[in-house]
């Protein structure tokens, strides 16, 4: 049952936004009494709380999953760089967003948001170390690679609104020829 209603929380976190969440809704979707959600989870923000840990592990264990499948060789970085941009436009980063612009203003949020996007960003960038095989010893190179997943959010952020797919496309192509020149 948690597991449903977490998955459901997502879902309405994306498809709704955080004001066009509720409890009802999303008990409802999860397929579950309004009661049995209430026992566990008896506010919005109780509710919100737990799917944002949730959400954490979602996201690492999705990360983790795409990354398993990256080619070796050549294409290597581009791969990558792709498979980051499907994460940062899935509908999990979605929601994601949409905690982040309600913990900016709702002090209960704020705290362990920002916790969890601290624990997110730390093993999504050891993640990109190793998939790129950077040697964050040498000079600049840790910086290229937490430049490199301030862009990909970015471009997330700006499929937000609309389909930007075809654009994502063209950056990521030109800076995996950037990482293709300055990591090697």
């Amino acid at each position: 049952m948690r597991q449903r209603l977490m998955a459901a929380t997502v879902e309405c976190l994306a498809e709704r936004g955080f004001a066009g969440t509720s409890t009802t809704l999303v008990s409802a979707r999860a397929g579950v009494s309004r009661g049995a959600q209430l026992h566990h989870f008896p506010t919005k923000n109780d509710l919100v709380l737990a799917a944002v840990e949730h959400v954490g592990q979602v996201r690492r264990d999705e990360l983790i999953a795409a990354a398993s499948s990256i080619p070796r060789g050549r294409k290597r970085i581009q791969a990558v760089l792709e498979m980051l941009g499907d994460q940062f436009t899935s509908p999990v980063f979605m929601a994601a967003v949409e905690l982040w612009v309600a913990a900016r203003t709702d002090e209960s949020l704020r705290e362990p948001v920002a916790q969890l996007e601290r624990r997110v960003g730390r093993e999504t960038h050891e993640l990109l170390v190793g998939l790129l095989e950077v040697d964050e010893s040498l000079p600049g190179n840790r910086e290229l690679v937490q430049a490199t997943l301030d862009l990909v959010r970015g471009l997330g952020l700006a499929n937000t609104l609309n389909d930007d797919s075809s654009r994502r496309a063209r950056v990521l192509t030109a800076w995996a020829d950037v990482l293709e020149g300055r990591l090697q």
